[in-house]
């Protein structure tokens, strides 16, 4: 199917204006489109790079009127704006890209599991719980365990870890009796995950897959190449495209796994935009995510994703400041020749929050390992 390109001085439009829209507006304006970012936060980070900061809520009809009207294309920088908003944009006659029926699958849990699995690619078992009264019976199958919102769950927050029937009951309850799922822990090896562009034409493209750490609940490091076998390294490109596939996604796409004994692969989630583990192709990658998600929406091929050098991320959360704000370190970082600073613009540093990452490129994975465990010991 031939489409079109939109090239610059074109505008873009994206819903959504932290550290990910920040950085993709990076990537559009030095592409030379114009961009202009929909959140509601005045101080979003984003806005710093954008020619167009509308401050209004995300289903705010003018808004999204205004839109439609300056912008050749629309994005998404995460998978919790309004669903129906994107729906209405592109029914305006707007390429919008991801679909708001990809983000709507991809917003909730049970819709996001059951649709893996019917496009014939493994999950961990998993039991969708409306009410108490799917607690019921024999959940061997579950258990152990991790309770989880259907909706609006994310860096680890709206999970419980539950051992038997009636710990999950418990946690049914501390989370309020929201629509949750019931996922079964699995004996783990690794954790990856895999970046995949596709366009409207039906070009796919995939990142060499991120192996990863998390500290908390959220992402702590991101080793690439990951330290997996060739065999393994390719079925995770491969399902992650696949899943693509089904979806008839245009976009970025990310797809999380998880890989267990025996190297049984497993798709954990998936979020239906650039990703926290893709952070690493700002600088070790032929093309970033950030530019693929540009050449996605605007109808170009993909850019070719080698990998140029063996890279870790590290990410920098709030609790890297000092007790009243004071700035880490900066000094060890940014004197090592092999690395690469990335700050979000955030006002405010708070525990958990990401204000940032740095790179790490060397010869090998083992060894960015090391320099960006030590500086990251320095840092604080």
């Amino acid at each position: 199917m031939a489409v079109k390109p939109i090239l610059p001085p074109a505008m873009l439009g994206i819903l959504g204006g932290g550290q990910l829209g920040r950085m993709f507006a990076v990537a559009a304006k030095t592409m030379g489109y114009r961009v202009t970012v929909l959140d509601p936060d005045a101080k979003a980070p984003a806005a710093d790079f954008a020619d167009v900061h509308i401050a209004r809520p995300y289903n705010d009809p003018d808004a999204l009127a205004e839109l439609v009207r300056t912008c050749k294309a629309i994005t998404t920088e995460f998978e919790n704006v309004n669903a129906e908003s994107m729906r209405w944009l592109a029914g305006q006659g707007v390429p919008v890209s991801p679909s708001g029926d990809c983000v709507a699958i991809a917003q909730d849990r049970v819709a996001e599991k059951t649709f893996i699995r019917n496009a014939g690619l493994a999950t961990a078992p998993f039991l969708p719980v409306q009410t108490a009264a799917d607690l019921e019976g024999d959940l061997s199958d579950y258990l152990p365990g991790i309770l989880k919102t259907a909706r609006l769950g994310y860096d680890g927050k709206g999970q419980v870890r539950v051992k038997t029937v009636e710990e999950a009951r418990a946690a049914l309850s501390d989370l309020k009796h929201q629509p949750c799922v019931l996922e079964k822990m699995m004996p783990l090896v690794a954790e990856v995950s895999v970046i995949v562009t596709r366009t409207r034409a039906g070009e796919v493209t995939s990142f060499p897959p991120a192996e990863n750490e998390h500290a908390g609940g959220i992402l702590d490091v991101s080793i690439v190449p990951a330290r997996i076998g060739a065999g393994i390294t390719e079925r995770a490109r491969s399902m992650a495209m696949q899943l693509a596939e089904a979806l008839d996604y245009v976009g970025v796409l990310a797809v999380e796994f998880f890989i267990l004994d025996g190297d049984e692969l497993v798709i954990n989630e998936m979020a239906p935009r650039p990703h926290n583990s893709g952070h690493y192709t700002l600088d070790a990658t032929l093309t970033s995510q950030f530019e693929q998600q540009v050449r996605a929406m605007c109808g170009l091929y993909p850019g070719k994703t080698d990998l140029l050098k063996p890279v870790v991320m590290v990410n920098l959360l709030g609790d890297t400041w000092g007790a009243n704000g004071a700035e880490p370190n900066w000094d060890v970082l940014l004197t090592a020749p092999n690395t690469k600073l990335h700050l979000y613009g955030k006002t405010e540093a708070r525990s958990g929050r990401k204000m940032g990452h740095f790179n790490v490129l060397a010869d090998s994975a083992d060894a960015a390992l090391e320099q960006a465990q030590a500086i990251k010991d320095m840092l604080g």
